[in-house]
Formats: structure tokens, C-alpha cells, sequence
């Protein structure tokens, strides 16, 4: 048993990438399937509607859980990269640059060759490259949110970390399943049960590598060249 946060932290992270993904595995399934609840409901409401219109309407859900992810996001690696750095400098720059790839990943570059590889004419759209007006200010929260709740490690982050972490999850099921249909497999419900398995690999590949591994990885970098130089 662990006597304070920080070793309770350092010995749930000593476990491979492997053991991460089947940890956060029933995470993703329980918020691929509410993403595709969600998405059933609206599809149902939109069937009287254009094709254009369901797409129109999917776009606009899609960005908001795509936004709402990169703001999770960056609060996730940020209070990951910190906790074992000690680093403000080092926090900051994967902080931006985690989210920036693997949001991208996740909510976009996934979802499309799912699209393409189920037979549907996908069309491909990136957010950091057409939209990054928008992209910037929930970035730079997402950031500022991380470092603020390294400032409270033994009151709100325990708990918020459980919460911010399951939220990251969820909207990236919600945006990668939105992502399907504004652009191009409006039917997707002819073969939802390989879009439930690619929308499980698109979120649990992408959010456990940006929360956990990647400022692990960055962290373990920099305690190895201190050993080294001692």
C-alpha cells in the first residue's frame, strides 16, 4: 500500500504500455458505446432531415467534442509530465505538443481511415490546420488548468485526476463518433459493429499514449540523464 499520492502515482505508472491499454480498455468500451447511444438518438431526430443537414449537424457536435478533448487533454498530460519532471519548461512543451498529435489522431486521422477502410468515400479535415483560431484558446486552457491542479496535489487533484481522465475518454469517443458521419458515413449504422471496434482502437490507443506514456516516457528521459551524469 502506498503511503502518499506521489509513490502511489510512481508505482501505478511502472507498468507497460500493454498493461495501460487493457487498464483503460473497459473505459473506452463503456464511452464508445454512450457515443454511439448519443449518436443513435441524433440520427433518429435528423432521419426527416437532408443528408446535408445531418452532416451540418454533426460537424458542429463533432468540433465541440473535439475542442472539449483538447482541453482534457492537455490537462492530463500536463499533470502526468509534472508529477514526475518537476519541470515547468518540460510540463509546457509536451503539454501543447501531445494534444496537438494525439487529438489529431484520435478525433480525425483514425475515424477517417476506419471510414476509408469500411468502403465509404471519407473526406479528411484537421482542426489544427483549418481551424487553429479556435483550437489555440482551448489549448492554452487546457495547459493552464494542468499546472494549476499540480498546485493542489493533496486536495482536488486526486479526485479531479480520476474525473479529468474519464471525461478525456468520453469526449474523444463523442468527437471520433461525430467525426464519422460529417464526413461521409452518415449510414454508418449498416455496420456498426466494425465502427464500435474502430472507435474503440481510435480512443484507447491515442488518449492512454498523451496521458500517461508519452510524459512518462519524456520523464523517465530525464531521470536516466541524471543518473547518467551523477
Amino acid at each position: 500500500m502506498c503511503n502518499n499520492l506521489d509513490d502511489q502515482c510512481n508505482h501505478c505508472h511502472e507498468h507497460t504500455l500493454t498493461h495501460e491499454l487493457i487498464v483503460h480498455f473497459p473505459y473506452a468500451v463503456v464511452s464508445v458505446a454512450i457515443a454511439l447511444g448519443i449518436l443513435s438518438f441524433t440520427s433518429y431526430y435528423a432521419c426527416l432531415g437532408a443528408v446535408a443537414d445531418v452532416c451540418r449537424s454533426s460537424k458542429i457536435l463533432f468540433h465541440c467534442f473535439h475542442f472539449m478533448h483538447i482541453v482534457f487533454s492537455a490537462t492530463g498530460t500536463v499533470i502526468t509530465c509534472f508529477r514526475f519532471s518537476q519541470k515547468w519548461g518540460r510540463s509546457l512543451l509536451i503539454g501543447i505538443i501531445s494534444p496537438i498529435v494525439f487529438c489529431a489522431l484520435s478525433d480525425s486521422v483514425l475515424p477517417y481511415i476506419g471510414g476509408c477502410a469500411l468502403g465509404v468515400n471519407m473526406r479528411f479535415h484537421l482542426c489544427f490546420f483549418s481551424e487553429l483560431r479556435n483550437v489555440v484558446p482551448f489549448l492554452v486552457v487546457g495547459v493552464l488548468n494542468g499546472f494549476i491542479m499540480t498546485q493542489h496535489k493533496r486536495t482536488l487533484l486526486p479526485t479531479y485526476s480520476i474525473f479529468s481522465h474519464v471525461a478525456h475518454i468520453l469526449v474523444s469517443s463523442l468527437a471520433s463518433t461525430f467525426y464519422l458521419v460529417s464526413y461521409g458515413f452518415v449510414q454508418w449504422y449498416s455496420q456498426i459493429g466494425y465502427v464500435f471496434l474502430f472507435l474503440i482502437v481510435a480512443v484507447v490507443l491515442p488518449c492512454t499514449l498523451s496521458d500517461l506514456v508519452v510524459p512518462m516516457m519524456f520523464a523517465k528521459a530525464e531521470n536516466g540523464d541524471k543518473k547518467h551524469k551523477a
